[in-house]
């Protein structure tokens, strides 16, 4: 029987995407996100529990892999992907408001998630199992007006590194994708022009957010003695390398 997949985010943009490559590929995935109707709109057949999850609190997350362990009773893959951002802004204008909202998805969720799969991972058997944490191509090259952005991806990649080395004792693998201008809603705004590293405007190409989805499944897919520990699936003509 195919593994069980743990998606966060998974009711819009990327995570919508990576879950509904990974039903059709035939594992069995669990949905997290904050809003049951996106849920809904995500799940394809049978093999897909939505379970409605707010990954900035413990106590919703522990919830979320008492579920999946109820329901399939393992955990095989977690895929990272809840985030989020704040309209660009100047440092010297930045709120505690904006940095809290931007610190306690991006890097406490991914922080909770990881540790209730590590746990789970540990322990059931067979032993082991993948994570998969979604960082950014802000992790390598910052975009001007986002410092909490920036700074959240930037901790993920230490998240990554450290879930590797902690989990090479249990068969755990941890493994980063870092995504530039995947097309979703969060993106729409490239075409219009966003902030460059000069402060000029300009538009952006993106790429189909499917290739995100077809990029993770063949993480996914890897036996747990290999794993793809970086990851950068981008726009090929996006301008990030000599950004700056």
């Amino acid at each position: 029987m195919t593994g069980v997949v743990v998606v966060t985010g998974a009711g819009s943009g990327v995570g919508r995407a990576v879950a509904r490559t990974l039903l059709e590929a035939g594992y069995r995935v669990a949905l997290a996100g904050r809003r049951p109707e996106a849920l809904a709109e995500t799940a394809t057949g049978d093999d897909v529990l939505a379970v409605p999850t707010d990954v900035t609190s413990e106590t919703s997350v522990v919830a979320l892999f008492d579920a999946v362990r109820e329901r399939w009773g393992r955990v095989d893959v977690l895929f990272n992907n809840a985030g989020t951002n704040v309209r660009p802004t100047p440092v010297e204008e930045f709120t505690l408001g904006q940095w809290s909202k931007v610190v306690d998805t991006n890097l406490t969720g991914v922080f909770l998630c990881a540790r209730e799969a590590f746990r789970v991972m540990k322990e059931q058997r067979p032993r082991g199992g993948r994570i998969i944490n979604n960082g950014s191509v802000s992790a390598h090259a910052p975009r001007p007006h986002a410092i909490a952005y920036n700074a959240t991806k930037h901790a993920v990649t230490g998240i990554t590194q450290s879930l590797s080395l902690e989990g090479r004792r249990y068969g755990i693998a941890c493994g980063q994708i870092d995504i530039g201008n995947a097309s979703t809603p969060l993106t729409e705004r490239m075409a219009s022009g966003v902030l460059q590293a000069d402060f000029s405007v300009a538009a952006e190409p993106t790429m189909d957010v499917g290739g995100v989805g077809e990029a993770v499944r063949y993480m996914v897919g890897l036996p747990l003695e290999a794993n793809v520990q970086f990851m950068t699936v981008m726009a090929t003509n996006m301008p990030l390398v000599g950004r700056g």
